[in-house]
């Protein structure tokens, strides 16, 4: 199913129109929907797609020899002595093409595998025997680092070959809606704090009633594809799983300062700074710094949360009780689920009320905020004003006891611009005396639907 991904689209298709050799790099973690993007691109145009896999070379090469002779119509090309791939593309680069040839090699990352002279070999492709061809070279990867180091790093032999560049990113909840059109808000809501924006997840929950019965079935039964999946993640990214996977249940667990999380792990500050900016470059996790916050970059008041849904979910859930797991022992883990599920879903909900307000709201940028004493879920900061929010995911509505909390909580804010508005989200609604406040001051906004 093809979603959203509109300017990735425009992009491609950009670079179709243009009448010269162009390179494309197209990355982003696994199920994220890079395949299905290259699809939708390649519809009604001359295209070649290869798949890579982790065989010898020889293997690999005569199978992409294969699909170029079928696409050309060429016996003698099939039957050709092939031993590198430059022949190949050299062959390819005799031809005359009147209409762009797109040409596709997903898993580029597996080639360096199999040979690491690849980024090398294609620089020399590039420049000597397709720069004056009518062709759309697009290498894709799933392994983040690897296609970073081997296609857009300083050291890359590719380094400044690219005419462009897509890392795929998650889909936003806003898109959510058009996996489960039939799908209320707070089930849509429930989904997403689940499965993040990862079609390739979406599409196993779109036929979902029990959103429990669900995650038994896709995730928790050992024998299911979500199982293991973060775990087949990191061990394709990183060198130590063992030190990453201690890091993310930490955080998981509700340690987020930079000090506590090294103490979790018996380990200074120093000695786990790397792994950090590992898995902040892998998106798995970020630092948030207060919204106020004049230069985050040097701020010391950063906290490090886990970006990315789905894997907060496994390390809050599935990790820490392996055991219990691997002796189908699921009902024990979906109990353990159903106590906190509340608790989990609350930190997805800020998430989405703080997009809306930055996709609604004419803001430089909005986030969360907090000192020593106090947090609000929501801080908007305007050219000359702000806005304050509040975000709860409870089964209570929101009430005026709310509404005065936050006016007093925002009195602390450190920067002396006036406030706007007031916005208040509410997953139950709101009681009649608030409501009747809210209509009598505009500068009170209660959101009742956030898509």
């Amino acid at each position: 199913m093809f979603v959203n991904r509109v300017k990735e689209l425009q992009l491609l298709n950009d670079e179709y129109k243009e009448e010269s050799f162009r390179f494309s790099v197209l990355y982003g973690r696994r199920r994220v929907g890079k395949t299905t993007l290259l699809k939708e691109y390649i519809q009604n145009k001359e295209s070649i797609y290869f798949l890579v896999t982790l065989e010898s070379e020889n293997i690999v090469l005569k199978r992409f020899q294969d699909i170029i002779a079928n696409y050309l119509n060429d016996d003698f090309l099939k039957e050709l002595k092939i031993d590198s791939f430059e022949q190949i593309f050299k062959y390819i680069s005799q031809k005359t093409f009147e209409k762009k040839l797109i040409i596709i090699i997903d898993e580029f990352q597996y080639l360096t595998k199999i040979n690491s002279s690849i980024p090398s070999i294609f620089q020399y492709i590039i420049d000597e025997l397709l720069k004056q061809k009518n062709i759309h070279l697009i290498l894709c990867g799933s392994i983040i680092s690897m296609m970073y180091e081997q296609t857009l790093s300083y050291n890359s032999p590719l380094y400044g070959r690219r005419t462009s560049a897509i890392k795929l990113e998650a889909i936003k909840f806003e898109y959510i809606k058009e996996f489960f059109s039939k799908k209320s808000e707070i089930e849509l809501i429930e989904l997403y704090s689940i499965l993040y924006g990862v079609p390739k997840y979406l599409e196993m929950f779109k036929d979902t009633k029990d959103i429990y019965k669900s995650i038994e079935k896709n995730i928790l039964d050992k024998n299911s594809f979500l199982y293991d999946e973060p775990r087949f993640i990191l061990q394709n990214e990183v060198n130590e799983p063992i030190t990453y996977f201690t890091i993310l249940e930490t955080i998981a667990r509700g340690e987020h300062k930079l000090g506590n999380i090294a103490g979790r792990l018996n380990k200074n500050v120093q000695n786990i700074t790397s792994f950090i900016s590992k898995l902040m470059e892998l998106d798995i996790i970020y630092k948030d710094v207060p919204i106020t916050e004049i230069n985050p970059q040097k701020s010391k008041k950063g906290l490090y949360f886990i970006k990315d849904n789905f894997f907060r979910f496994w390390f809050s859930y599935c990790l820490p009780y392996k055991s219990q797991l691997e002796m189908d022992n699921t009902k024990f883990v979906l109990t353990k689920i159903q106590e906190s599920f509340t608790n989990h879903i609350s930190k997805t909900y800020e998430d989405i009320c703080i997009e809306y307000t930055l996709k609604n709201e004419e803001l430089l940028k909005c986030g969360r905020w907090w000192n020593k004493n106090e947090e609000i879920d929501m801080v908007g900061v305007g050219e000359d004003f702000l806005i304050v929010g509040e975000c709860k995911y409870t089964n209570k509505k929101v009430g005026i006891d709310i509404l005065n909390s936050l006016k007093e909580k925002s009195k602390q804010i450190e920067l002396k611009l006036p406030i706007k508005k007031f916005m208040l989200f509410s997953k139950s609604g709101y009681t009649d005396e608030l409501i009747k406040i809210s209509l009598e001051d505009r500068s009170i906004k209660l959101v009742e639907n956030i898509l």
